[in-house]
């Protein structure tokens, strides 16, 4: 496939969560296909309901020529730093569909953002690409194709999070903020449950 004209967007859904996966998700389309995104209300994930996310999921998928999707489980999670994981990860999606230009929500301050695009970029210097790196705050709610992302990996989550509910009981979004999610904990943090990331220092009170 010739992806002179090929760009990628790259977001990830779950990062701050301390019940589930953080799921990671990059969307290549072709550089005309945007106006497509915009035209089916592609958004930040985070402003859509979660019946219209499923619905633009599906339209998404339509329309890019590829999608990739990363889960990382909390026992990974609980061994490396977050940073680390989503370099790596991002890495393993660049180097799979090795676009032209990418673009993705840095999860760092502003100050770090530079260096946290050198690093990806040293990252894939050791798998000979050399595309245009794009990486900036809040990105999923100026790139279309990172609103993209933002989406499926919000749906796929949303999927997990179902699953995951039928096993363990309703535990609510997976939030720390979230009163059923600490009211979850309160019972099950020292239970040693799988879906729970012991890295995070949380008052459970």
């Amino acid at each position: 496939m010739n992806k002179e004209n090929y760009i990628l967007g790259i977001d990830e859904a779950g990062r701050g969560c301390i019940i589930g996966p953080m799921v990671l998700c990059g969307v290549l389309i072709e550089e005309k296909d945007i106006l497509k995104l915009k035209e089916i209300g592609v958004k930040d994930s985070k402003l859509l309901k979660p019946n219209k996310r499923e619905k633009l999921a599906k339209k998404i998928k339509e329309i890019a020529k590829r999608i990739i999707i990363k889960r990382i489980p909390p026992k990974i999670i609980d061994k490396y730093n977050l940073n680390f994981l989503e370099l790596k990860n991002m890495a393993k999606i660049i180097e799979k569909l090795r676009p032209t230009i990418l673009y993705f929500d840095c999860p760092v301050n502003q100050k770090g953002i530079k260096k946290y695009c050198q690093d990806l970029k040293n990252l894939l210097k050791e798998k000979n690409f050399f595309g245009k790196i794009i990486g900036e705050n809040k990105a999923d709610k100026k790139y279309a194709v990172v609103s993209a992302a933002s989406i499926i990996a919000k749906v796929e989550r949303e999927r997990i999070i179902k699953n995951l509910k039928k096993k363990y009981g309703d535990f609510g979004s997976g939030y720390p903020g979230d009163k059923k999610t600490i009211e979850f904990l309160k019972k099950y943090y020292n239970n040693c449950l799988p879906i729970i990331r012991k890295k995070w220092r949380i008052k459970i009170i």
